[in-house]
């Protein structure tokens, strides 16, 4: 008995053997690219805005917030962002029940008109607006000649309004549409049975399951109108309607104020903290969502009888007033040699054109913004798969750490990301150079692809790594053989789509421009300010076309 207890230290010595190869395992190339990606991601999100937070804290001037021009241009921004989000969410949600619950014809082509203003700046739109609804579009002239005064003025606070909410209702339209899908049928079906109206079933089952996604559409899209810069600076600005992404501006342009950096810091700091109560809004209202299960019955849609032409000729003509006039009007501001000329076919040239394709300024901003673009596509869509990559197909603590902190910046507005850069390019040597925009970019844009990448990869089983480690394959190659190749055509069309935002974006350029780094953004909204409005409506409609038709292949290509 003694003898054979004095043997049993065999099974703890097995045990110490694998404690230390333990070890060993973990510490594998996985594990350096996961470091590796933890630098990138600290460097280029987490440095930045603890650097913002850190300035404005040690100057501590939160007292501007409630002074002057700052407290007008805060709650300008919050009035517009608040008022914006609720037209988003009301426009959006009502073509989504037309859309998806009723019997109106022509649905589909509806839909991508509807979501159509998701393709076009922002900036851009406005510039398109003016010719609709400004002081010299035919519309006001005519109505003016009639009546003495014109019939609306885009510019001003509710042009600001107007146009967020033509920009932000496809989101929050995608929102509840999703949502609606989720809706079984056949909660519909059983209030119809009890003898509800369809209009009633509509009202009293449908709409309230649809709550938490309107809700959380208003949170994400007032987040993100809060500190749009391209519509207030456009029709805004001339009105004197001042927002905090456009004071902003002013202060770093004009120097104003003492230590602008500070102030813009400051009003940064303010913004970062509303998008992270958003943030935190929108997590408890998704705890808040039933989880339905979709029917496989297709839904009962609501038939309009005798008002179906009448509804079906009205959605037509909103629909097309929102996305298909503005950009008729860009045409015809492009064709027309100055504002308020008449459209006649002896006004019509192309001498707007051959300017805009011909001007040093043009050219300088289309090769920056194309050099930009191609560069933040490229390392968004490698870090992107990287990341992407190894939070999905590798199990890790930090797994789902490293996959928020990728993700932030898009509920961050860009102003933010932009003024953070500002804060530590003298420390890092790129103040006044085109790399900080670059930056930028990829701070703003590199969740497209993480999201891209990460979508697929969970659907797929983990079988195939396993298969190829227990062929003696390391975690590292693992992932690069099977989990990158798969996830490498996701990759690709999320690059092409930070490309094709990046080579359109303004709010970042603009506030970041230094000499010799003007991009394509920032040439259209130059020549808007400077009073050359037809030229900037056809460098606008260029660009317009070439953005359309890029995403155009690329989501053909990616099929």
């Amino acid at each position: 008995m003694s003898s054979s207890t004095k043997t049993l230290p065999v099974g703890p010595v097995r045990s110490d053997r694998a404690h230390s190869r333990a070890p060993r395992m973990r510490r594998d190339g996985a594990d350096a690219v996961r470091l590796v990606l933890w630098l990138i991601i600290a460097a280029l999100v987490l440095v930045p805005l603890v650097a913002i937070v850190v300035l404005a804290a040690g100057d501590n001037r939160f007292g501007l917030l409630l002074e002057g021009d700052v407290l007008e241009a805060g709650i300008n921004s919050i009035v517009s962002a608040l008022a914006s989000g609720l037209g988003a969410v009301l426009l959006g949600t009502a073509f989504a029940l037309l859309l998806e619950r009723t019997d109106l014809r022509g649905r589909r082509a509806l839909r991508l008109i509807a979501l159509s203003p998701l393709l076009v700046p922002p900036f851009v739109g406005a510039i398109a607006w003016i010719g609709v609804a400004g002081p010299v579009s035919p519309v006001n002239r005519a109505w003016s000649d009639a009546f003495g005064s014109p019939l609306w003025s885009i510019y001003g606070g509710d042009g600001v309004i107007f146009l967020l909410i033509v920009h932000s209702y496809p989101i929050a339209m995608l929102i509840v549409t999703a949502a609606l899908r989720r809706i079984p049928t056949d909660l519909e079906q059983a209030a119809r049975i009890s003898g509800a109206s369809a209009t009633g079933a509509l009202a009293t089952v449908t709409l309230p399951l649809l709550r938490p996604a309107m809700l959380s559409s208003f949170v994400l899209v007032s987040v993100g109108n809060l500190a749009d810069f391209g519509i207030p600076s456009i029709v805004g600005t001339p009105e004197q309607y001042v927002t905090l992404s456009t004071l902003v501006y002013r202060y770093i342009q004009s120097g104003t104020v003492d230590d602008p950096l500070s102030v813009v810091a400051t009003v940064g700091v303010v913004l970062l903290v509303l998008a992270i109560l958003g943030l935190v809004a929108d997590t408890v209202l998704g705890r808040r969502r039933w989880e339905l299960d979709a029917s496989t019955t297709p839904p009962a849609r609501l038939r309009l009888g005798r008002a179906r032409p009448l509804v079906g000729t009205l959605t037509w003509l909103v629909v097309s007033a929102l996305t298909v006039l503005p950009l008729l009007a860009l045409v015809s501001q492009s064709l027309l040699p100055a504002p308020g000329v008449p459209l006649t076919a002896e006004n019509v040239s192309l001498d707007n054109f051959s300017r805009v394709l011909s001007s040093p300024i043009v050219t300088e901003g289309a090769a920056n913004s194309l050099m930009l673009a191609v560069l933040a596509g490229l390392i968004c869509g490698i870090v992107g798969l990287a990341i992407g990559t190894v939070t999905t197909r590798t199990r890790a603590r930090d797994n789902a750490a490293l996959s928020a902190v990728a993700l932030f910046p898009q509920a961050i507005p860009g102003l933010v990301i932009a003024v953070a850069w500002l804060v530590i390019a003298p420390h890092i040597g790129l103040f006044n150079t085109p790399w900080l925009i670059l930056c930028a970019y990829v701070t703003s844009f590199l969740a497209l692809v993480v999201q891209s990448v990460a979508a697929p990869l969970r659907s797929i089983p983990l079988v195939a790594e396993e298969a190829a480690r227990i062929s003696g394959a390391t975690r590292l190659r693992a992932l690069f053989d099977i989990s990158w190749r798969l996830a490498l055509p996701a990759a690709l069309s999320g690059a092409v789509l930070v490309a094709l935002t990046a080579v359109r974006e303004l709010t970042l350029s603009v506030l970041l421009l230094s000499p010799g780094s003007q991009t394509l953004g920032v040439a259209i909204f130059n020549l808007q300010q400077a009073g050359a409005y037809n030229a900037a409506s056809t460098l606008s409609l260029l660009v317009t076309v070439v953005g359309l038709v890029g995403l155009g292949l690329a989501g053909r290509s990616t099929r």
